[in-house]
């Protein structure tokens, strides 16, 4: 995992890792989330494999876009 760089300074995202088809993300509370092309989309996980690199937006994104998402 890569530690998430948090430019904005307040986010709830640790670390996340990228795959093909997916991203997991890790929460400050320890908790790893997979969105994946089938539980999200490929436009969503496109996004926050973006979002993630940039080091800011994810959460908010997730928040806003993605919140329920998530592989189950």
């Amino acid at each position: 995992m890569m530690i998430y760089k948090n430019l904005g300074g307040n986010s709830n995202i640790y670390a996340f890792s990228i795959g093909d088809d997916y991203i997991d993300v890790q929460f400050n509370g320890g908790k790893v989330y997979k969105y994946s092309y089938h539980s999200a989309g490929k436009d969503k996980v496109e996004q926050m494999k973006q979002l993630a690199m940039q080091g800011q937006g994810l959460n908010s994104y997730i928040m806003k876009k993605a919140r329920n998402d998530y592989v189950r």
